[in-house]
């Protein structure tokens, strides 16, 4: 089955990008390469087959395989306390997937809500759990050409909103710190702060005013 593949930037990992302060352009690179693993990992687990694939294949280990392996295992997290929140994200909004402008709008409309009072970690994985699931929604609904303008959408609102503070925090490395190890019964302490942005992204999902499509 032929499924979305991480990009050449993925692939390019190798440089010494983490060994200094990353440029703003290197952290929206490093995001939309995080984005297209994600999004990867979810419609092979949907099970929904990708008829146009990149022909670069990623590098395997390194410190961006490490940071997409934690960032999918936080959004299991997060889906996983919430499983109906991250799926049909489309229904849920009540929008059409036909339109780039439609798709466009009502990822920005949500990235924002989820956003509003503040950055977290948590809400950083929730972010990519939504453009992950309006991905499979689309590629369901045989608009798989917008998995590509979702994945540049987020990498756009990651350059206006979230680089000075992934800069601060001295890049996407920073999220490893996340995890930690602790009883099995008991969540890691990034899921607390999680918790707290569900507020802000139910609150996208339920009222965030878009047209009707």
């Amino acid at each position: 089955m032929e499924v979305l593949r991480r990009s050449s930037v993925f692939a390019a990992e190798v440089m010494e990008v983490f060994d200094r302060s990353p440029t703003d352009k290197e952290l929206v690179s490093q995001a939309k390469a995080l984005c297209r693993d994600y999004i990867n990992s979810r419609l092979i687990r949907a099970g929904v087959s990708w008829s146009k694939p990149e022909h670069n294949t990623p590098v395997p280990g390194g410190k961006l395989a490490e940071v997409s392996t934690i960032l999918l295992r936080l959004g299991d997290e997060l889906e996983y306390i919430r499983p109906n929140v991250y799926r049909n994200i489309a229904r849920q909004l009540n929008i059409s997937l036909h339109s780039e402008t439609v798709v466009t709008d009502a990822f920005l409309a949500v990235a924002a809500q989820i956003f509003t009072a503040g950055i977290t970690w948590g809400k950083v994985v929730s972010l990519y759990a939504v453009a992950a699931g309006l991905a499979v929604d689309c590629v369901r609904h045989a608009q798989p050409a917008m998995v590509h303008t979702i994945v540049d959408c987020l990498g756009e609102f990651v350059r206006k909103t979230l680089v000075a503070w992934l800069r601060r925090r001295g890049g996407w490395a920073d999220i490893t710190k996340c995890v930690v190890n602790t009883d099995p019964s008991l969540r890691s302490h990034w899921l607390v702060a999680a918790v707290c942005s569900f507020g802000h992204f139910l609150k996208a999902i339920f009222f965030v005013l878009l047209p009707e499509r």
